[in-house]
């Protein structure tokens, strides 16, 4: 998909054909790799399509396509990338071609398949590869990579892989729960601070999301049910699309400088509307192709301010749905975790995948040939009775709604595409 100048997504489908049907031809002269793709396909519902990181060619008349089609090539470097919508880059390089999808960590693809292949790029650093199935003319490679834009493996320090170990550590173990918000994300900051100035600040947002991943897990179900699915195959959340932070009005530039010191920028805005009173802040991370939705309570006279880095806004009154989720459980970047990990499925076969462990999914709030996205069933998190208190005598919920909310907690959420 792509947004144009009026803000507008439309459908890319010339760049969607062509590279499926150079997806295709591979699989024609790769058979073991078709077999791969239906496997996980039918088993998780992932489609091979949706995790491929790049693919490389050696005749040059693949070229006029790829412009044809939307790529267009960075300087003079042979890499040619499509930022359209969510495609691979495309490499001119001597060789057989080569397709590369993308898994979390290449040890654990390797285990889980009990496949024993060299692996290119030392253990812990960002960028390793390892050919895993092969054909006359095309092979398919695993790549794992960890805030890096490169294809190209290059030595690390030992003493750099050992501060990004540390870094990892530090992001998992950190305190989040804080009597005073204002110190929990001055601590977070300073963290993130360190990680930046040791490792850079995209090896950092690696570390730190996926920190955040494991955090949200252990509190989720149905997230731990399909990952502990997709490690069966060795994918880890190689399949992931955009992460969802809740916050508070009066914390939510914090929590977007602290992003942005992890080389988030600040992309288009997503308005609920008004009945809903909440929106987005969409911002993204261009090396890892990260994306955030930091979600906030917003107003409609709000749209054309600069909300992310106001630090003068102040909460509405009454709480609305980011606001009083954040008052029930606290902050996203802090005890709360993530409200929501959204990945990329086959919808279809993902819906029956879950109907049959029992896990139930909500109506699609979207639902197009393009693009269709459901959350499971929310789980129940116990709420604090004193945090329950504060908004009954604040006039944020109502009384039957804090006896509802004592008795029965607060919905949250796991998402999908």
């Amino acid at each position: 998909m792509k947004e144009n100048t009026t803000g507008i997504w439309k459908n890319e489908e010339q760049a969607e054909f062509f590279l499926n049907e150079t997806l295709q031809k591979a699989y024609k002269e790769c058979p073991s790799a078709r077999n791969f793709a239906d496997l996980i396909h039918n088993e998780i519902a992932i489609r091979l399509r949706d995790i491929i990181d790049h693919i490389t060619f050696s005749h040059q008349d693949l070229i006029p396509g790829l412009e044809a089609n939307g790529w267009k090539e960075d300087g003079n470097s042979g890499i040619y990338r499509n930022e359209s919508g969510i495609f691979p880059a495309f490499i001119y390089e001597k060789g057989t071609r080569k397709v590369a999808f993308k898994v979390e960590f290449i040890d654990d693809f390797l285990k889980a398949n009990n496949l024993h292949r060299e692996v290119l790029g030392q253990a812990g650093s960002q960028l390793r590869m390892a050919e895993i199935f092969s054909g006359k003319e095309t092979s398919f490679w695993a790549v794992e990579r960890h805030g890096t834009k490169s294809f190209s493996i290059e030595e690390q320090s030992e003493e750099i892989i050992n501060q990004a170990q540390f870094h990892q550590h530090i992001f998992r173990t950190r305190q989040r729960l804080f009597d005073d918000v204002t110190e929990g994300l001055e601590n977070t900051e300073n963290l993130v601070h360190a990680a930046v100035e040791a490792i850079g600040a995209d090896w950092a947002c690696d570390l730190f999301l996926r920190a955040e991943r494991e955090y949200w897990m252990s509190r989720n179900r149905a997230g731990r049910v399909q990952k502990e699915r997709q490690d069966k195959f060795g994918m880890g959340w190689a399949n992931q699309d955009h992460h969802t932070f809740d916050s508070s009005r009066q914390y939510f530039y914090r929590t977007i400088r602290i992003l942005e010191k992890l080389g988030f920028e600040c992309r288009e805005l997503f308005y609920a509307g008004a009945g809903a009173g909440w929106g987005s802040q969409i911002l993204e991370q261009p090396v890892l192709q990260s994306v955030i939705f930091a979600d906030i309570d917003l107003a409609p006279e709000e749209l054309d301010i600069d909300f992310a880095h106001d630090s003068n806004i102040k909460p509405l009154y009454p709480y609305r749905r980011a606001g009083l989720w954040c008052a029930m459980h606290g902050e996203s970047i802090l005890e709360a975790g993530l409200n929501h990990l959204e990945c990329m499925f086959d919808a279809k076969r993902f819906n029956e995948i879950f109907a049959r462990l029992n896990i139930d999914m909500m109506q699609p709030f979207s639902d197009f040939p393009h693009l269709y996205q459901a959350l499971t069933v929310g789980e129940w998190w116990s709420v604090d009775p004193k945090r329950i208190a504060v908004l009954e005598a604040e006039g944020h919920i109502t009384e039957e709604e804090a006896e509802d909310f004592r008795k029965n907690g607060l919905l949250v959420l796991i998402s999908k595409i």
